[in-house]
Parts: C-alpha cells; sequence; structure tokens
C-alpha cells in the first residue's frame, strides 16, 4: 500500500509579506532551491505520488511543481482556507489507503521522517504525527479511515481537529524539520 502525498501549496504567505507581492514559496533557500521546490523534492524521494495544490493564477508554482513530478491541481477557493486545498486534493485521490498531508512552505523535512509516518499508516494506525523534542509537527499522515471527515473540514486550521479529537500515534524522529516551517524572511 502506498499512501499518495499531499503538498499544500495554495496558501497567500500573508505573514511572510502582507502585501501578497512576495511569494515565500518562490523564495530561495541557502542553497539556492525553492522553498517549495525543496519541500516537494523530498515528499517525491519519500512517496511514489505526490499531488500538490496550488491557487488560481499561481502559474509559476504550478509549472514548477509539475517539473518536478507533482500532478498539480488548482484550487478555485484556496482563499477561503486551508480545508478547500485539502478537499480539493483528497476529493481527487478518494480511493487512496491514506493521504501523508504536508505543507508547501516546510522545506527541511526529511524524506525518511515522511516514510516513516507513512509505515505508521500502513502498519494500521490511523493518524500519524512527528514529533521532535516534545513538539508534534508536520506533516500528518492520514489512513482513509478519516476519509468522511477529511471531507467535512472548514476554514484555515487544515485537519487540526481531527488531531485533537481522535488517538494519533506519535512518531518521535529526529528530524527538526517537522517544527521548521517558512513564515518570514528570518525563517529563510
Amino acid at each position: 500500500m502506498a499512501l499518495v502525498g499531499i503538498l499544500l501549496a495554495a496558501g497567500r504567505g500573508r505573514r511572510f509579506d502582507p502585501s501578497g507581492v512576495e511569494n515565500k514559496l518562490l523564495q530561495t533557500l541557502a542553497d539556492g532551491e525553492f522553498v517549495v521546490a525543496a519541500s516537494a523534492r523530498n515528499m517525491l524521494a519519500a512517496l511514489p505520488r505526490v499531488l500538490a495544490v496550488v491557487r488560481e493564477g499561481d502559474d509559476m508554482v504550478a509549472a514548477l511543481l509539475g517539473r518536478l513530478g507533482c500532478e498539480v491541481r488548482v484550487c478555485a477557493d484556496a482563499d477561503l482556507g486551508m480545508a478547500e486545498s485539502l478537499i480539493t486534493a483528497i476529493e481527487f485521490t478518494k480511493g487512496a489507503e491514506g493521504w501523508l498531508i504536508g505543507l508547501g512552505d516546510m522545506p527541511f523535512v526529511r524524506p525518511d521522517t515522511m516514510r516513516a509516518l507513512a509505515a505508521t499508516i500502513e502498519r494500521g494506525a490511523r493518524i500519524a504525527a512527528p514529533v521532535y523534542e516534545g513538539r508534534r509537527g508536520n506533516p500528518v499522515a492520514f489512513s482513509s479511515y478519516h476519509l468522511p471527515l477529511l471531507l467535512a473540514l472548514e476554514g484555515d486550521q487544515g485537519a487540526r481537529a481531527i488531531l485533537k479529537s481522535h488517538a494519533v500515534s506519535e512518531v518521535v524522529v529526529d528530524d527538526e524539520g517537522v517544527v521548521r516551517d517558512i513564515d518570514t524572511k528570518q525563517d529563510l
């Protein structure tokens, strides 16, 4: 069984640039790679299929992710919140055994961490989340058991409500990337 990777890349990144001019996903990291490209490469190294969700009009991110090997879907309602992007991806991959849901602004998560989360679902867990030094992070994996709840999400909290109300198999990792995202220019 292989989980489908979902890379959420449809946010506006207002904390990074309140004016909306600079797309944080297209900023370069110290090694010269775009933030979203690093996020996608790591997920593609861990899973055989990755579906990236982008917002309407974000043609540069869509093209970049497509060239890297992601399937790309546009979420017309991305401004309604992260749940809309997630639902777009889940509906497109409904037949999957489960999903590993990652964020386009988390380029430091290692592929071995993602493989460990996927393996936890494959062994029967319904939700798997990484924990680094006592802090729960991302990405989070869900088995198809939670399909109805994932499709019922609303707003910008993503799947946080599901994590709060259901058993989560925590996977302890030595990967700081699970708690490190790009929200400000200093995070680069």
